[in-house]
């Protein structure tokens, strides 16, 4: 199985040796959202450089408030800071009490912005020379120079969003997805309009929280506890219930090793190409808990 994990470290030192920690026990990838470290771009280039195959990722840099040119900038020095190509961008638009909320920026056309946002992002990640004049972007004789490849993943849950990742980037990248919403929503969608845009089969990477643990209710109540924000989000909702859960602890992935196995499975039999975990520790002794199901990932990836 291809697993990576969800980074969320303290230091800069936490996430070099976390990254490569990951790399050692075989995992695929490492994900970082756009709150690591205030920005995670500076620290990720410092671990790519200690690391040698590891992918690194964001899970998600926010569109609204950087400029697509600005962001191909900004991934294109990263990936080249790190020496070698491994570094993914993940972005999405976010959410509207964030965008409207915090920046007082408007949430009126999140698939029109992030549309067009792809169109000029996408273009210069490519290496061309971009010119486009849209509703919510504009960008006149961009060019980014490109030392290392970056490919793009985009956080789309929706009918238009999942066509427009299909079209334009190189996949997507889900959180609280559950295998159902992936199957029957999410990878026929994005499949289609990859190739109707005759591009390559698109990555699925399938974000979940997980724990191995035999009292399933505690193993619910701990992840409710720490994944409760994304019941108040509509989106989430939405792909969650498309996928028949109604919280985040009807999405995650709990139970024994042998559970845990199937359920994960079950996530690649519906079409996820990578699992990216966010270990949920249960119970008094949190290190132990987080180390058993640490262990049976691990075991997995090779």
């Amino acid at each position: 199985m291809k697993i990576g994990l969800t980074g969320r470290p303290a230091t800069v030192e936490k996430l070099v040796e976390q990254a490569k920690a990951a790399e050692r026990d075989g995992f695929s990838s490492v994900w970082y959202d756009s709150t690591a470290l205030g920005d995670p771009l500076a620290a990720m280039a410092v671990a790519g450089r200690e690391t040698s195959t590891i992918e690194l990722g964001t899970a998600v840099l926010q569109t609204y408030p950087c400029h697509p040119v600005l962001q191909a900038n900004r991934a294109a020095a990263a990936a080249a800071a790190m020496g070698r190509p491994g570094f993914t961008l993940g972005i999405g638009p976010s959410h509207e009490p964030l965008v409207r909320g915090m920046y007082g920026l408007s949430y009126d056309h999140p698939g029109r912005n992030t549309e067009e946002y792809l169109r000029i992002l996408g273009g210069l990640l490519r290496g061309e020379t971009v010119t486009f004049e849209g509703s919510d972007w504009t960008a006149r004789g961009a060019r980014v120079p490109m030392e290392q490849p970056v490919p793009v993943l985009l956080a789309a849950l929706g009918p238009r969003l999942l066509r427009v990742a299909g079209e334009q980037a190189d996949g997507v990248v889900l959180f609280m997805a559950p295998a159902r919403a992936i199957e029957t929503h999410v990878a026929p969608r994005l499949r289609a309009a990859a190739s109707a845009a005759g591009r390559p089969e698109p990555r699925i990477v399938t974000g979940l929280p997980v724990a191995v643990h035999d009292d399933i209710a505690e193993a619910r109540a701990a992840t409710a506890a720490t994944s409760g924000v994304y019941e108040s989000l509509p989106n989430y909702r939405r792909i969650m219930e498309i996928g028949g859960a109604q919280s985040p602890a009807d999405a995650a992935i709990l139970g024994d090793e042998k559970s845990v196995t199937r359920q994960l499975q079950g996530l690649l039999d519906a079409g996820a190409t990578d699992i990216q975990v966010f270990v949920v520790p249960v119970g008094t002794d949190r290190r132990a808990s987080r180390q058993r199901t640490m262990d049976l990932l691990a075991s997995l990836t090779g």
